[in-house]
């Protein structure tokens, strides 16, 4: 029996639970991933561990001939096996070819041009969480047959229902199977399968090889946190040898038009031509191999791969196998993230032929390595990634390569990652010649899928949004948590969009420039002015998490209202939130950790660009459309003034329905404060001091307001914002929400009684706010509604960002003040205190500036 879990488990408590076979599937390691401290290493899957391709390939493939046992070969021939990126696309497929009948899909990380996009969905535990479907046949996924989904380790369920959700509303059917090694899920996830398919109406099969638990001790994210902060310098693979050969190249000559996995689908007639050509291919390998010579390197073989044990013949992991005739070595064939079909089939291939072999691949995964026998990855290369992600440039990794005895790797990529990154100094062909006697590469041609007639056009709503990218999320983009909010952007952290603000408002109001074509200067808070942002946040983070509790209960209430109003189901999913950016994405983070601690619920969250006369992000509303039903989708804001984004967001609701012909997004805004009375949804009427509105980016994520400018945003192009990483030093975003999150409970009560009080009310919107303002414009000499700017929340706007011209606060009001005379006083601005006033402050904003004009009242705007 092998088990690698022992240097873990002594330190962390976790346990695993479970027969007597699941000690020969799996080990254990620490995750670099704030999300899960553990990592189930398999030592059949091919991924971290070394294993004998007969291994690996055997174990997908008798899954396979349960699958087909379980569904019949009538049944078996209908179905589709989809298979998950990147760990388990290898598995799938020979799960598919133990089904024999079925054509194959796995997702994909790797967005294609011309290649519509079938569904998308999300991995929440994963550290790169988003996934695409994108068949070369449209209809690979329409069929009414069984629908098999294959993954190494089944534990919370989330991915195979976040799967099954998003295809049963494109392509329903009647029957699923869901495939994996192991089945580790909990007690407390075991009824979740049923449940779901009990709710969508469909039968939900699971076969595994093995089942068990992991019992984790309370505290071990934070414990693993600590125990991969210490060990992280220990982690470094053996020291390189100088002169190192450079890597031989293998001419494989790979079938034009067989696909390299299936990436894009891969049928019964590609399984059967690859059958055909594999001695061939591998035969070529092995010449390469002899042709390069035998010699060794010192310390070669010195310690057994993890996971194996010595052979009858003394050699690590040989079992006593006779080596091949034309190689006296021991070959490791590694494969390539996402491409780890052909590199297995390839080995096999080579390892029926009596050689030596064994085989894993790359991984974007980042975990601890610790050279401890009872550890199960001992070793780690990185290198930088070699195959121009979507996602941007960063490290890669190959574990248990470096010092595990091998003579000789045999590295498989596809023509898209044959790259100079892949052949520079600090590349992967450099790091495994530094390390291995010997690395032959072989290049298998990346499939190019036909783009014709019957490919989905622009025109069909469903895949509107299939070049649009995955949304961006922490920590490359914003310093909130990946699983906290998807954000439908683009990155412009790299240009230079930042101007005074005096220059911006005079260019606003001569109309020389909309104010969403540049950003102003990032303010950079007092010491004072920080301690008046933590004394507020400290006095209202329970007000805060009160009407956190009671915006969200009323939605999650009203929710199959809104389905109903659209012709839906009225039961089902819970909403997707969709904070309007910026200052509607600390409430929607908020209201979904309320609904996870409450329900349980794990809501889907993003945060889209809505610009005051130009409309919303339409881009972003084709995403959302492509992957959720829009009846699902509420949209969230921070607070209203005077209605201006309310009704700028139901005319772009209106036009997109027009323009676009997709139907069933609601306009109306759910927000935390509504003090102009301008919408239904609120956790309050009260104008009181948000702390998030305190502030700008340092409390928002790290993420500017949205820009909208024609030179950076293309009309395919989500709308831009800058993620301002220098500033993370004064980052509080954090704190201000574990601050209302932490008092949820004691409000809890409260807001059971705010919520039955509200459901029975009259909450017909006034519009109270919108007349007041009009009054204020034009008492004031204004005559522009857009420069008075009401709320505390819009106040604090005029002085972080506009010129403002005075302040009119609410007599009596200090408590929600302190912040709003301190900016003012540093910015010379008068503040004029009101009996009478709908709202706790008004910020006017400076009429008809130019620099060293005067305003309204011939008084010239002092700014410091």
């Amino acid at each position: 029996m092998v088990w690698t879990g022992t240097w873990v488990a002594e330190r962390l408590g976790v346990e695993l639970i479970g027969g007597e076979e699941l000690p020969a599937l799996l080990g254990l390691a620490l995750r670099r991933n704030p999300k899960r401290a553990h990592l189930l290493v398999s030592s059949v899957l091919g991924k971290h561990v070394p294993q004998r391709p007969s291994v690996v390939y055997g174990s997908g493939l008798g899954l396979g001939v349960r699958v087909r046992e379980l569904l019949g070969d009538e049944e078996a021939a209908r179905s589709v096996v989809l298979g998950y990126a990147e760990t388990a696309t290898a598995l799938g497929h020979a799960v598919a070819d133990g089904l024999g009948l079925a054509p194959y899909l796995h997702s994909t990380r790797r967005p294609v041009a011309g290649v519509a996009r079938a569904g998308g969905f999300e991995e929440s535990h994963s550290h790169a969480t988003s996934h695409l479907l994108l068949p070369e046949d449209p209809k690979l996924l329409a069929g009414g047959g069984p629908l098999v989904l294959v993954d190494d380790e089944f534990s919370t369920g989330n991915t195979v229902l976040n799967t099954i959700r998003d295809l049963h509303a494109r392509y329903p059917r009647e029957r699923y199977v869901v495939v994996a090694l192991v089945d580790m899920r909990s007690g407390a996830d075991l009824g979740r399968l049923d449940a779901f398919a009990e709710e969508i109406g469909a039968r939900v099969d699971l076969i595994s090889a093995a089942a068990g638990t992991v019992r984790l001790p309370e505290g071990v994210l934070e414990k693993g946190r600590e125990l991969v902060a210490r060990h992280e310098t220990a982690h470094a693979a053996p020291a390189a040898v100088d002169g190192t050969p450079a890597p031989v190249r293998v001419a494989l000559g790979w079938p034009e038009g067989l696909p390299d996995g299936g990436r894009h689908g891969f049928t019964p007639e590609h399984r059967e031509h690859l059958e055909e050509v594999l001695p061939a291919l591998a035969a070529r390998i092995a010449e390469a191999l002899h042709d390069t010579g035998t010699e060794t390197r010192p310390g070669a073989g010195e310690r057994p791969a993890v996971g194996e044990r010595p052979g009858a013949d003394g050699r690590p992991g040989s079992g006593g196998r006779p080596v091949g005739p034309d190689i006296g070595d021991r070959v490791l064939v590694l494969g390539f993230e996402e491409l780890m079909y052909a590199p297995l089939r390839l080995a096999g291939a080579l390892e029926d032929a009596g050689h030596d072999v064994r085989y894993s691949t790359t991984t974007r995964s980042p975990v601890l390595a610790v050279d401890d026998p009872g550890y199960a990855i001992r070793t780690r290369l990185v290198f930088p990634a070699h195959d121009d992600p979507a996602d941007g440039p960063g490290e890669r990794y190959a574990y248990n390569v470096a010092g595990a005895g091998f003579d000789t790797v045999v590295l498989v990529v596809d023509s898209a990652a044959d790259t100079p990154e892949l052949h520079a100094p600090d590349g992967l062909l450099a790091q495994l010649s530094a390390h291995v006697p010997r690395v032959v590469l072989a290049v298998v041609p990346a499939y190019e899928p036909a783009v014709t007639s019957s490919t989905p056009t622009v025109s069909e709503a469903p895949e509107r949004s299939s070049m649009l990218p995955e949304p961006l999320r922490g920590p490359a983009f914003s310093s909130y948590a990946p699983e906290e909010v998807g954000w439908l952007l683009q990155d412009l952290s790299g240009v230079e969009l930042e101007a005074p603000t005096e220059e911006r408002e005079e260019a606003i109001q001569s109309g020389g420039a909309h104010y969403a074509e540049s950003l102003p200067v990032e303010y950079q808070p007092s010491a004072r002015y920080q301690e008046l942002f933590h004394s507020a946040l400290d006095g209202s983070a329970a007000r805060m998490a009160r009407a956190v509790g009671t915006v969200t209960e009323t939605v999650l209430a009203e929710l199959p209202l809104r389905r109903g109003r659209h012709g839906k189901d009225p039961q089902g999913r819970g909403p997707v939130l969709v904070s309007l950016a910026r200052a509607g994405t600390p409430v929607g983070v908020l209201m979904r950790r309320w609904a996870k601690a409450r329900h349980g619920l794990d809501l889907p969250h993003y945060a889209v660009s809505i610009v005051r006369g130009r409309g919303i992000d339409a881009n972003a509303l084709r995403w959302l459309a492509a992957h959720h039903d829009p009846a699902d989708v509420v949209f969230v804001d921070g607070w209203t003034g005077k209605g201006a984004i309310t009704r700028e967001l139901a005319d772009a609701i209106k036009e997109f329905e027009a323009t676009e012909g997709i139907s069933g997004f609601d306009p109306e805004i759910a927000v935390l404060a509504d003090p102009g009375s301008c919408v239904r949804t609120y956790g309050t009427r009260e104008d009181f001091l948000i702390p998030s509105a305190c502030l700008n980016s340092t409390v928002s994520g790290l993420i500017s307001r949205t820009v909208l400018r024609s030179d950076l945003v293309g009309p395919n192009d989500f709308h831009g914002a800058k993620f301002y990483r220098e500033l993370a030093g004064s980052d509080v975003s954090g704190a201000f929400l574990d601050a209302v999150a932490a008092r949820f409970d004691e409000v809890a009560e409260t807001v059971d009684v705010d919520v039955k009080e509200l459901l029975a009310a009259d909450r017909t919107p006034t519009w109270e706010g919108w007349a007041a303002v009009e009054r204020i414009s034009e008492e004031y000499g204004i005559h522009d509604v857009n420069l008075v700017k009401p709320g505390v929340g819009e106040t604090t706007r005029v002085l972080l960002r506009r010129v403002p011209w005075k302040i009119l606060a609410k007599r009596g009001a200090d408590a929600d003040l302190a912040h709003v005379r301190l900016l003012a006083e540093q910015r010379g601005v008068p503040v004029e205190f009101v009996d009478e006033l709908p709202y706790t402050c008004v910020g006017l904003i400076h009429p008809q500036y130019t620099r060293g004009a005067t305003g309204a009242d011939g008084k010239a705007v002092v700014s410091q």
